[in-house]
């Protein structure tokens, strides 16, 4: 008889806020061939040679801005929503939760899995938009991992889910409370991906930075286009939440120098907005489901600086959906979809 199981996996923390703990961290985010797409020479000297001299100290001192006397915040929230969702679920279909970088390793998850007697799984990378350095390399690393430590497992992925309806609503439902204050502008800020990244995951090599309005116009490459995806969630929440066209923007943040990545920037957004009036800001990261280290420090922290200093007047980042009931009944609903078709 067949055991079903559900894999959560998110992209993961260091261990701890210490410099080698961070260092070993980056070594393996930056070291992901989907993350860093450089050949691996050069990847492998740009990575040891340059990043992981100077940056693992000042993304410690980040980490240690927003740690907290459980851990990262990334890895207590994602506990948690394993938790909840068992919880709805029921002992018969046991959740699992990974972690792309770092600890608990999608390699000792699946080994787990299958000593427990797992024989199917639903994986559910936690990102709602395809992009080859986030949703696929989850999948590929998974199923690497499967290859090597469990053969037999049979897996189901669940789809990036930018546009599902009741996805849509729980997004929704956690940011409504907030809209209801008062506020000048909504500004959607997104993680950035070099527009390189666009091109490469346009499999007809015709469409994407090359057609005008290309994330507008309708073709297969949507499939794995992570911009036209985000501007399809943004579409989706601001119709759903009746929100004005002058009232909301898009921007994208977390960007690296060296080449070209998606704009407008957040960070030039904050310092911008205030200078044409829009002086009490919400700002939303629908590109992550759990709050981190990119939307607490680099968000609410580094970014409410540069608003508040441009001039603005009040600055509130929405949370994320974290472990708050719309998002796990969500994730229930996909699971028992899955579940019914078995």
């Amino acid at each position: 008889m067949s055991k079903r199981a559900v894999l959560l996996v998110n992209l993961g923390s260091p261990d701890s806020t210490s410099v080698p703990d961070v260092r070993r961290y980056l070594r393996e985010f930056l070291g992901d061939e989907r993350v860093l797409d450089l050949p691996a020479p050069l990847r492998f000297a740009l990575l040891e040679g340059i990043i992981l001299r100077t940056r693992p100290k000042k993304s410690a001192h980040a980490y240690a801005s927003i740690w907290q006397p459980e851990g990262s915040p990334l890895i207590i929230t994602s506990r948690s929503v394993r938790n909840k969702l068992a919880a709805t679920l029921g002992s018969e279909t046991p959740v699992y939760l990974a972690m792309r970088y770092g600890n608990p390793s999608i390699a000792s998850v699946v080994a787990q899995m299958a000593a427990d007697g797992v024989t199917e799984v639903l994986l559910f990378p936690q990102y709602p938009h395809y992009a080859m350095s986030s949703w696929e390399t989850v999948v590929v690393k998974v199923f690497e991992e499967r290859t090597k430590l469990a053969p037999g497992l049979q897996i189901t992925t669940v789809q990036p889910f930018f546009q599902d309806a009741d996805y849509i609503e729980a997004l929704y439902q956690v940011t409504a409370p907030h809209l209801s204050q008062p506020h000048d502008h909504l500004l959607f800020s997104y993680h950035g991906i070099p527009e390189r990244h666009l091109r490469k995951g346009d499999s007809s090599k015709a469409h994407c930075t090359l057609v005008a309005d290309c994330c507008t116009t309708c073709s297969p490459a949507h499939a794995t286009c992570y911009k036209a995806q985000v501007l399809a969630t943004t579409r989706a929440l601001v119709a759903r939440a009746g929100i004005a066209a002058d009232k909301h923007s898009v921007s994208f943040q977390s960007r690296l120098a060296g080449e070209p990545w998606l704009s407008p920037f957040t960070d030039y957004e904050l310092k911008r907005l205030p200078q044409v009036g829009k002086k009490r800001l919400l700002i939303i990261c629908p590109a992550f489901v759990a709050d981190c280290l990119e939307t607490i420090e680099e968000i609410s922290e580094e970014g409410r600086d540069d608003f508040m200093a441009a001039g603005g007047e009040s600055f509130q980042q929405i949370p994320c959906l974290n472990d708050q009931k719309p998002y796990i009944e969500f994730l229930a609903q996909r699971v028992g979809r899955w579940l019914q078709q078995r």
